[in-house]
């Protein structure tokens, strides 16, 4: 050998050696397909030692392993976990397949679909409070014909009365006024455009299967009347044939009966039927001539017709129907005035999905609703309808570490009045928006989402949002969220939902509404306790507010000057433990807007509120609970009797028991008795500066109240 090629040879010899070492220190490609019945399944979790990721639409993730023996495990909600031993050798790629059985869902386990990715709660970047089952069953047995108490006994939600003498009321999310919360419903705006008037009382939670809330501005997934936030109210689907009806009475004359009825069909096809008839009874709790609660009759009917072929391709239609006739009012210094007002609303809703090229997922979604208002104001009388119309297509895919979603959408709002024509408005708004999430590492997850509207009258806006969810040592979690938005003004805002339109001058000049929100969240679950703490903050930028007109008695609407700032905190704590769940919250807000030459408290937001629910279930035998609330002072607008409202508490309890198919259900709502009218008149001396009879509510005017009824199965 000549001199030279021994070393040559040498190292060539450490190269050939070094190729196969440095190849299995880098790991060997391996591909994982999870399927059930020969079909891809997506969002399945794979892990093996020190490595994990989910799968896309395709049912495949990719993992580089080490050689040698390897355990991987599968899981997905609806299937029976499974568990693999397999050898990986050295320099050569992979490819295992996995086929899931189906088994029952666990109940601790969330799915959220609100932000579009239909991953677990604990995978989500971006925090979604979820209002499960459970919790829906206990406040169903509260309150059967409404969805307010359901909403307002969340951590950082709070339904505001706006029209305390009919019961109105909106969602205020963290502080934000309620116009700024989108409600939805499958994702469906059936409710119309925003979240104000009396949807909120007229909405049954018979049929829910849970609640998702995501806090803060949201307009770069939902558009501009998600600029606070969005409720979005996720609907059953039926596990077979079931037919459950339950009647409530209350101790102020409160009657309601509910029908729920749902079933499969040849195995494709299912459908779900609600149905409900509810009233009121008109109550003067104080006795001073003026009704605290208002009378109504209402019935409502809302099908549901779902198919699914099992393979990717899903399609969902509803429709709704709602009637109801409520009045209240009374005598006011010798003068007898009349409030009146009559709602009939039409909804359909349409939900559709496929899997395209095996590996995408196209959605459609689309919606109308028309609601038609008569208005009585005592000495005015107000007729409109509101309407509107949905249409969005979008595309999902990714792979084991990336989610996409591309998509556009039109809506459109209209409202149209028979007596007050001048503040008619009729809106177009095409968008288009994506988002991305991505996972660089197993303990990190970044997501980015952004969507431009063409506003017909206010023109163009970008919002855009980004989250990160940041596995901590052991169970916590960190997740990071802000994002900004934008809302188009109307001229409804919480004081012409009391006092109506007519003393309110024409709008013109005003400026879209623009606001950005930040939050952090800390959270992690140890043993049988979860522990969460989020702050959280907001600043809108010309905010919508009404003042005195160029005429006495008159009102204009116009764009505040400056900032309107929210700053607060949230800690929730739950612990389980068997039959037993205990949870205590506390919110601390700070929220102020500018007034005159300075700011001043936004008015009906309480400095804090706090709240301890327990409950004991036995399963097939019963419940008993316990619930408190205390709701911290709020600073009062145009209140001759104060400047100031009473912090106040109120405690509740729950009984149910189950007797076969039948559940007897007992309610104590407000045992402690706080009425407003104990401390202060409701009706005000003279009338306010646009035409209100009352003062705001901000404390319960019914006074103690109990409930039961029973629900059977047939």
């Amino acid at each position: 050998m000549k001199p030279g090629y021994g070393c040559l040879a040498a190292v060539a010899a450490a190269l050939a050696l070094a190729g196969p070492a440095r190849a299995a220190a880098q790991g060997v490609a391996v591909s994982v397909r999870v399927s059930h019945d020969g079909r891809p399944v997506d969002g399945a979790a794979v892990e093996t030692g020190g490595s994990a990721a989910v799968t896309g639409v395709e049912g495949t993730v990719r993992l580089r392993l080490v050689p040698g023996t390897h355990e991987l495990r599968v899981s997905r909600i609806g299937f029976a976990p499974a568990t693999r031993t397999v050898e990986i050798l050295a320099g050569r790629d992979t490819v295992i397949r996995i086929d899931l059985v189906e088994a029952a869902v666990e109940e601790d386990a969330i799915v959220v679909v609100s932000t579009r990715g239909e991953r677990r709660i604990e995978d989500e970047p971006l925090r979604v409070e979820v209002v499960t089952g459970e919790e829906i069953e206990e406040k169903l047995l509260m309150t059967p014909g409404s969805i307010a108490m359901l909403l307002n006994e969340t951590a950082g939600l709070r339904v505001q009365e706006t029209s305390p003498t009919l019961g109105g009321a909106s969602i205020r999310v963290q502080g934000l006024r309620g116009r700024y919360t989108q409600l939805l419903a499958d994702g469906l705006p059936l409710y119309g455009g925003q979240s104000g008037a009396l949807s909120l009382l007229q909405i049954p939670p018979m049929d829910l299967a849970q609640v998702e809330v995501i806090k803060g501005a949201a307009s770069a997934l939902y558009g501009s009347t998600a600029l606070g936030g969005v409720v979005n109210l996720i609907s059953k689907r039926p596990a077979g044939p079931e037919r459950e009806a339950l009647i409530n009475l209350t101790t102020n004359g409160g009657t309601d009966a509910l029908l729920w009825l749902a079933d499969s069909i040849g195995g494709r096809w299912s459908y779900t039927l609600l149905g409900g008839a509810h009233a009121q009874n008109r109550i003067d709790a104080d006795g001073d001539g003026w009704s605290d609660v208002p009378r109504y009759r209402r019935a409502s009917v809302r099908p549901r017709v779902r198919y699914d072929n099992g393979s990717g391709r899903s399609l969902m239609v509803t429709a709704g129907v709602m009637s109801e006739r409520r009045n209240a009012g009374g005598r006011v210094s010798g003068i007898e005035v009349r409030r009146f007002l009559d709602t009939d609303r039409l909804d359909i809703g349409l939900s559709a999905r496929s899997l395209v090229g095996g590996a995408r997922l196209f959605d459609l979604r689309a919606s109308a609703s028309r609601t038609a208002h008569d208005h009585g104001f005592g000495d005015a009388r107000e007729r409109d309808r509101h309407s509107t119309a949905f249409l969005e297509a979008s595309l999902r895919g990714g792979d084991a570490r990336t989610a996409w979603v591309v998509g556009g959408a039109l809506g459109a709002e209209s409202y149209a009045s028979d007596d007050v024509p001048v503040h008619d408005y009729r809106y177009r708004v095409p968008s288009v928006f994506a988002q991305l999430e991505h996972a660089p590492i197993a303990r990190l997850v970044l997501a980015a989402s952004a969507r431009l509207d063409r506003h017909s009258a206010y023109g163009s806006f970008l919002s855009p949002r980004g989250s990160a969810l940041l596995r901590l040592h052991g169970p916590w979690s960190l997740r990071l969220s802000a994002g900004g938005g934008y809302f188009a003004p109307t001229p409804f805002t919480d004081e012409t939902e009391d006092a109506g339109l007519r003393r309110v001058e024409p709008t013109s000049g005003l400026a879209a509404e623009r606001a950005w929100s930040a939050s952090a969240d800390l959270g992690g679950v140890i043993g049988p306790l979860e522990l969460n703490a989020t702050l959280f903050g907001s600043v809108i930028r010309d905010a919508i507010g009404i003042g005195p007109g160029s005429a006495p008695g008159s009102a204009r609407v116009f764009n505040r000057p400056g900032d309107t700032r929210t700053r607060g905190g949230e800690l929730l704590a739950r612990f389980r433990r068997g039959a037993f769940v205990a949870t205590a919250s506390h919110t601390r807000i700070l929220a102020t807007e500018p007034a005159g030459d300075g700011r001043r408290p936004v008015p009906l937001t309480p400095s804090s509120q706090s709240g301890l629910i327990a409950a004991l279930e036995e399963h097939g035998t019963g419940r008993a609970g316990i619930e408190i609330y205390h709701t911290g002072r709020q600073d009062l607008e145009d209140d001759p009797y104060r400047a100031h409202s009473r912090p106040y508490l109120i405690v509740g309890m729950l009984f149910e028991r189950r007797l076969g198919p039948l559940r007897a259900f007992l309610n104590l709502e407000n045992l402690t008795g706080v009425r407003q009218t104990r401390w202060d008149p409701f009706v005000r001396p003279v009338r306010g500066p646009w035409g209100q009879w009352t003062v705001d509510e901000w404390a319960p005017l019914e006074g103690r109240v109990f409930n039961g009824g029973v629900r059977f199965a047939f």
